[in-house]
C-alpha cells in the first residue's frame, strides 16, 4: 500500500511509551488541548484551537502529542482533525488520563483560569 503524503505517522499502541505521554501532558498549552479534546463530541481541527503561542509553537504541540500518542491527527480535506486516543491510553495505563483530566480541572479551579 502506498503512504499518502498526507498521512501522519502515529504510534502503535505498543510503542506508546509512560514518559512521552507525560512529557506531553507536562506543557501548560499541551494539557489544555488534551482537556478539550477531552470533552469534545467528535474530532477537532487545528484551527478550533486558540492557544496564545505563535502557530509554529501550535504545531510543535500538536505534533509532541501526536508522536507521544495521545492524540490522533488525520487529514480532512484542507483540515487537520485531532482525537484523543482515549482508549490506548485507558488500556495501557488505566485511570492516568483521568486523574490527570481531573488534576487540571482542580488545579484550574483554584487558580481561576479556564485552561
Amino acid at each position: 500500500m502506498t503512504t499518502s503524503t498526507r498521512e501522519l505517522a502515529h504510534p502503535t499502541r505498543d510503542e506508546i511509551r509512560l514518559e512521552g505521554v507525560l512529557h506531553a501532558l507536562s506543557d501548560p498549552m499541551r494539557l489544555r488541548i488534551v482537556r478539550e479534546l477531552a470533552v469534545a463530541e467528535s474530532d477537532l481541527s487545528c484551527s478550533y484551537f486558540t492557544l496564545p503561542v505563535t502557530k509554529s509553537t501550535t504545531t510543535h504541540h500538536f505534533r509532541v502529542l501526536r508522536e507521544s500518542g495521545v492524540i490522533r491527527q488525520v487529514y480532512r480535506g484542507t483540515a487537520k482533525l485531532n482525537g484523543l486516543r482515549r482508549e490506548d491510553l485507558d488500556l495501557l495505563f488505566p485511570g492516568l488520563l483521568d486523574r490527570v483530566l481531573a488534576a487540571a480541572a482542580l488545579e484550574a479551579d483554584r487558580l481561576g483560569t479556564d485552561g
